[in-house]
């Protein structure tokens, strides 16, 4: 009986090798994570279009009440790094225009702001797997993903704001997020993100 399982174990490993997937960086260059949403006045404001500079890339919406809590942070933020080369492209999953545009006021939200009116089952929700907001994604200035956070805004924490700092000084600074993609699902530090269908 041994004698027949070892060479089982000995096959299954060797096609785990041979199939192995070799690890990419995130880049919202990638078609698959880039997003071309309307902003407040209807113009299309795509994703990539921020390389070069730090990115948050936020997802939220007006009737979430810890997104709107997390506004205040990010007014906060979005005012000591915006002339450091730091942007926010928030993606709003609100259905309704006019409560989206109210929330912007209401907050007093001056940075970039999109509208996927979607809501969860938006393009941008299942290409960057949203299923709690809010949602953020640090983004350096090669466009590479550093930090992913589910449930509780990046800039509500102290080692947030950290690393916006740093990446804000330093184009070079980078904490090596992987990618890896396994039978089109995207895997970000064991998180899974679907792949995008055309």
């Amino acid at each position: 009986m041994i004698k027949s399982i070892i060479p089982a174990i000995a096959f299954f490993c060797m096609a785990l090798t041979t199939h192995a997937q070799t690890a990419e960086i995130a880049n919202i260059a990638d078609p698959r994570l880039d997003l071309a949403l309307p902003g407040v006045n209807g113009e299309k404001i795509t994703l990539s279009s921020l390389k070069g500079k730090v990115v948050l890339l936020d997802f939220w919406a007006s009737w979430c009440g810890p997104c709107r809590y997390s506004n205040k942070s990010l007014v906060k933020l979005y005012a000591k790094y915006k002339r450091k080369g730091f942007e926010i492209y928030s993606v709003s999953l609100d259905e309704e225009k006019k409560d989206w545009e109210k929330a912007i006021r209401k907050d007093k939200i001056t940075w970039l702001q999109v509208n996927d009116a979607g809501s969860w089952d938006s393009q941008s929700a299942r290409r960057w797997n949203i299923s709690s907001l809010p949602s953020s994604f640090l983004i350096n200035k090669k466009g590479d993903m550093e930090v992913v956070s589910y449930e509780d805004n990046l800039s509500n924490t102290e080692i947030g704001k950290a690393k916006i700092k740093l990446i804000s000084l330093s184009p070079n600074f980078t904490t090596g997020i992987n990618v890896m993609v396994q039978g089109g699902t995207q895997f970000v530090n064991g998180l899974a993100f679907k792949e995008a269908s055309s």
